[in-house]
């Protein structure tokens, strides 16, 4: 199927040079080398409009916000090659046009709880921005409109309490970012898993899955790390992670700030906590002949990484991610069902609920959600007090389900005893 690579590329302009006859063309660098992320479909050729605006973007926005649009788009490629659709299939039907198709799929995946809700927006988003700039640049003449946009009225409020309307364009296909059906959910749209579930998990995936990804694991468990963080952990992180007089706990610097830099969601800095034995096997591996081997194969700037893949370049959130789609596979097949819907960010809500179980018998409830708020790295406290929201609707559903199977029991007991 379609995957996403990273090449390296220089911007090159054309410096005409008149003193020669006939005059000729010389080119420069003008830019000094980056990284671009290009898709390339299952027949080796690649998507060159989507590759163009990849190019496209890289020249206003960081390379992170590229990145992320293009795994979105690559998401996108991957679906329309395992559909058999063409990018450029809008026949006069709506709900044949490849758009809408792919709007109905990832709806039906979040209802699924396949993806998060802002996972899915987020993507149809990165989708429609691609079209949009596909048929300014004129890459792209289905001969009639792709969709209907429709203009939408928004209010804002001044810091001066002013009310103002703007009018922006919306598209039909634009998904809302709601939560689905389906009860409470935690950040990004994910449930914990129980305690006899996480052990299942952790035990297959030590026995059938790759050492690094069983690490990773363990890791999620034990700290609560998201994929895009453990996949830029340093062994200096493990190395200089110092111990909570308070806690008794080792806490990693984490994020920007820290040294070395670790990648954190919107780069939140701070420090997390890892168990004495979660380090000491992490550290282990790091010094282990498989990972030095790899160590040996990588660049000088991506030695320092805890995780490398077999030819020495830094591990993926996409090579994570479909290994952990093997593995599901493999321990459904070995009818280990709570594989069933698991995936590696549910590791994190499992750690965060935890903690604040923990943290809410021995703390009052703010001084709880500091613990755990920091603990996570959240940017906004809203988040952690999602996990408070969740924690008690649980205790809330337990008890009601309690209560209602002692009742049913007893009446049960009562028709029987009148028979």
């Amino acid at each position: 199927m379609a995957t996403l690579e990273v090449i390296r590329f220089q911007r090159h302009e054309p410096n005409i040079s008149e003193e020669d006859s006939p005059p000729t063309v010389h080119w420069h660098v003008s830019r000094a080398d980056g990284e671009l992320p290009t898709i390339v479909w299952a027949s080796s050729e690649t998507w060159a409009q989507a590759n163009l605006w990849a190019y496209h973007l890289a020249e206003q926005l960081d390379p992170q916000t590229v990145m992320t649009s293009m795994k979105h788009l690559a998401s996108y490629a991957h679906w329309l090659e395992a559909e058999g659709i063409d990018w450029w299939h809008f026949p006069e039907k709506k709900s044949e046009r490849c758009l809408f198709k792919f709007r109905k799929a990832l709806t039906a995946a979040r209802d699924a709880h396949e993806i998060a809700p802002s996972t899915t927006s987020a993507r149809m988003a990165a989708v429609l921005r691609f079209y949009r700039w596909a048929r300014a640049a004129e890459l792209i003449s289905p001969g009639g409109p792709m969709w209907e946009d429709r203009e939408v009225a928004v209010k804002t409020l001044s810091t001066f309490g002013l009310e103002r309307t703007m009018r922006v364009i919306s598209s039909e296909l634009v998904i809302p970012n709601r939560k689905v059906k389906g009860g409470f959910h935690l950040e990004d749209g994910v449930l914990p898993v129980t305690e006899e579930g996480r052990r299942d998990i952790q035990a297959f995936a030590d026995v059938h899955s790759s050492e690094e990804l069983s690490l990773m694991l363990a890791i999620g468990f034990g700290s609560g790390l998201r994929l895009g963080t453990l996949c830029d952990l340093k062994v200096a992180t493990l190395e200089h992670a110092t111990i909570d007089p308070s806690t008794g706990w080792r806490r990693m610097d984490l994020g920007p700030a820290a040294r070395p830099p670790v990648a954190t969601k919107l780069g939140v800095s701070g420090k997390v906590p890892i168990w004495e034995e979660l380090r000491t096997r992490a550290l282990e591996y790091a010094t282990s002949p498989r990972r030095l081997k790899r160590q040996a194969k990588a660049a000088p700037e991506h030695r320092g990484l805890l995780f490398l893949n077999r030819y020495g370049m830094p591990f993926t959130q996409g090579a994570v991610t479909t290994e952990m789609c093997r593995l599901r596979a493999k321990a459904i097949d070995a009818s280990v069902h709570v594989f069933r819907d698991f995936y590696f960010h549910r590791s994190r809500a499992t750690f965060a609920t935890l903690l604040m179980r923990v943290a809410l018998k021995v703390l009052p409830v703010g001084e709880a959600i500091d613990l755990v708020r920091e603990a996570c790295l959240h940017a906004n406290a809203d988040t952690t007090m999602g996990y408070v929201k969740f924690i008690e609707q649980s205790k809330a559903m337990r008890e009601s389900a309690d209560a209602f199977t002692e009742a049913f029991l007893g009446l049960s007991k009562h028709e029987v005893s009148r028979a």
